[in-house]
């Protein structure tokens, strides 16, 4: 059993609004899903401090996401779902132009054209593995509250529309045919107030006043495509709008569930629908990941739902492997909370080894499709994606990295491209990284002097200094220690300052160095100053990031 924090409750402020939420809104749990759990892991953060990571998730290191669903189909960009309904933005204007009016050609007409039409998840996943993935993760559900898997309890979903397909299922099976853990992204539990835009009208213009599509309800689709469906179903918008809802960054403010920010507070029946959901999802596909996109987990703490689902996961996890092999993302944890999940950095990056392993997520260019970023050359490179996966591993992360695909499922080839130059890296440079753990300092070089601090649940991707030939990162595996630098010093040397004699470092014993994709016994000396490594002059460079093994 792992040390535990000396945090073990929450403040009396954070309780008191608790137990003020459960009180007020009525949206607290009732006890039956208590009785209903009688493993090992109960619904509480007391009973999550038991969770230890398995190793699995500890050696991996390296996980590739496709955060691709029904915002894809019209390839513009990152929450278009909301952002269409927002009169006078970019993907408002789009939508006019390619669709229609949001009042008559809504989100739910969009999820009909989309029918992924490309999408081959086997040659996907080959591309996936050969790129060193250890795991994949799909999008389960996104804001815009369509399942992308075969669900009773939500008959908005890619097997009843759209594609006819159940996308969970297709990616589940082609990624553990070769192997990898599977992960599924949950995003749906605030579909409630994300989708309030939904409610809006034009107010100017030829459709001034005419409400939008969010507001209709099931009895108006006679003779229309989506007859015998209840939109409120998907777009969940019966009911008030938050406090200064019209305001369209408020939702980044109302993202923690407390009646305080105005948010408009789901409903009993709104909540155990979502639990329902993620069940059968865990119950069915059987994933080795669950990703929330939420502060902790969903709609905490005004529900217990999310802690139901957790404890539902960790403890099929045992009935299934006899041990918790799952695992759990969260963000912006507490330090209790980082002992039961596994802390995910939005685009952003730690600046220190932590603790308890952890993960970032970030995408090569925006979250759902933009055609624009491929159109302008606008894709992060494999030198920037290697850099930034030696920084995470360094410091006990794992890098989830999204590769984008177009609303038909094909990956263009741009992106394409990328995966492949990472695929040439990694096999070469693989073993510095997958299986390893930090060592007693995740680096030294002047990019850690200006490095940016998080913000939020990260976003401080990017803010820092380049990477040069003068940053290293460290890694350990087994007697062996990896120093990664990134790029070819001028003079084919590195000297490595942190294996100094008189550094307060343990140094471990080093008999050998060797570049990896070099066999010949490179030359070295160690003294005060450092450890420097003479390197050969005829080596290929590729231009990315080279790792010495030293043991």
């Amino acid at each position: 059993m792992k040390r535990r924090s000396a945090i073990k409750t929450f403040s009396t402020g954070v309780l008191g609004l608790y137990f003020s939420n459960f009180l007020q809104a009525g949206t607290f749990l009732e006890s039956k899903h208590d009785v209903l759990n009688d493993g090992l892991f109960k619904p509480s953060w007391e009973s999550f401090e038991q969770y230890e990571v398995p190793e699995w998730f500890r050696d991996a290191k390296f996980g590739i996401w496709a955060h691709w669903g029904s915002q894809c189909e019209p390839e513009r960009g990152d929450w278009y779902a909301r952002g269409m309904y927002q009169e006078g933005s970019d993907q408002y204007n789009y939508h006019n132009k390619k669709y229609g009016h949001p009042s008559e050609f809504g989100f739910k007409d969009v999820i009909n054209e989309w029918k992924a039409e490309e999408w081959d998840p086997e040659a996907l996943m080959d591309l996936y593995q050969k790129a060193g993935a250890q795991y994949f993760m799909a999008l389960a559900n996104h804001h815009d509250n369509l399942d992308l898997y075969n669900s009773i309890h939500q008959s908005w979903n890619s097997v009843n529309l759209g594609p006819k397909k159940d996308i969970m299922q297709g990616s589940t099976n082609a990624a553990k045919k070769r192997g990898l853990r599977f992960g599924a992204s949950v995003h749906s539990a605030h579909a409630r107030t994300w989708f309030e835009t939904a409610q809006r009208s034009d107010k100017t213009g030829p459709k001034k006043g005419i409400p939008y599509d969010g507001n209709l309800r099931k009895g108006e689709g006679a003779g229309k495509w989506w007859s015998g469906m209840d939109p409120q179903e998907l777009y969940a918008q019966d009911h008030e709008l938050s406090e200064n809802s019209k305001d369209d960054g408020m939702i980044h403010r109302q993202w923690h569930w407390d009646k305080e920010s105005g948010v408009n507070v789901p409903d009993k029946e709104y909540c155990d629908t979502f639990y329902k959901r993620t069940k059968e999802l865990i119950d069915n596909y059987e994933p080795d990941i669950l990703y929330f996109d939420d502060t902790a987990l969903p709609l905490w703490p005004i529900s217990r739902v999310g802690l139901q689902t957790a404890a539902d996961l960790y403890n099929k996890s045992i009935e299934k492997n006899g041990k918790v092999e799952a695992v759990i993302n969260g963000k912006i944890l507490d330090e209790q909370q980082q002992e039961c999940l596994v802390w995910d950095i939005e685009r952003g990056q730690s600046n220190k080894i932590e603790k308890e392993p952890w993960q970032t997520c970030t995408c090569i260019g925006s979250w759902h499709y933009d055609r624009r970023i491929y159109d302008n050359n606008g894709y992060k490179s494999a030198k920037t994606v290697i850099h930034m996966l030696a920084d995470v591993v360094s410091k006990n992360g794992n890098l989830l990295l999204s590769i984008p695909l177009r609303g038909s499922g094909a990956i263009d080839d741009k992106a394409r491209k990328v995966v492949e130059d990472i695929a040439e890296w990694m096999e070469v440079n693989s073993e510095s990284l997958i299986g390893t753990r930090p060592w007693q300092v995740f680096g030294e070089g002047p990019a850690q002097l200006d490095a940016a601090p998080l913000s939020d649940q990260g976003f401080n991707e990017g803010k820092g200094k380049p990477f040069t030939a003068e940053d290293i990162r460290f890694t350990i595996k087994g007697q062996n220690l990896y120093a990664i630098f990134m790029g070819w010093p001028e003079n084919n040397k590195i000297k490595i300052k942190s294996l100094g004699i008189d550094m307060p470092h343990e140094r471990p014993d080093i008999n050998n160095a060797i570049l990896l994709g070099h066999d010949t016994p490179l030359k070295f000396k160690c003294d005060k100053e450092g450890f420097t490594v003479q390197l050969p002059e005829n080596y290929p460079k590729n231009g990315i990031a080279y790792s010495v093994k030293l043991g």
